[in-house]
């Protein structure tokens, strides 16, 4: 199973995104594959549903037309989250000496989440996540997508 940052979403979305191809390519890579394929889960939903000009009670819709399932976010990945943020917050405060949100934010829900369901993590953002869940594999712009039959 891979799960699906929201970039993925979005980009696919966006015909005029340099990152488009890519995007499309790894949706239906992982769509086509045997077994339970591509998923996003509800922290993803949530960020696409709070893009400005869209319809949230269509996006759950457009997901799944992708083939794409929709997944909860399952309570195991809470601990690892909230350590890995714990750290990028410490991180971030020694480094630059600013505050990041005490909320942790939607790319460390899905890199637990990932991490917890031992999922493949399909995303443009790999730089946080390869720092604060490194058992993690990507599967990034840089990697390679297979091509496989364009919807």
């Amino acid at each position: 199973m891979r799960l699906l940052d929201t970039n993925v979403i979005v980009y696919a979305r966006q015909k005029t995104s340099p990152f488009n191809r890519w995007a499309e390519d790894a949706i239906t890579q992982a769509v086509a594959e045997d077994g339970p394929g591509a998923c996003v889960n509800a922290v993803t939903l949530a960020e696409l549903c709070a893009e400005t000009g869209v319809d949230e009670s269509l996006v759950a819709g457009e997901i799944l037309a992708f083939g794409v399932a929709i997944v909860p976010v399952p309570p195991s990945c809470a601990e690892a989250c909230g350590a890995a943020y714990r750290a990028y917050r410490e991180r971030r405060k020694s480094e630059s000496g600013k505050d990041a949100p005490k909320t942790p934010l939607a790319d460390f829900l899905i890199g637990a989440h990932a991490l917890a369901e031992n999922m493949e993590l399909v995303t443009n953002d790999a730089e946080r996540i390869a720092v604060y869940f490194p058992k993690v594999k990507l599967i990034t712009p840089k990697t390679p997508v297979r091509a496989a039959a364009r919807r």
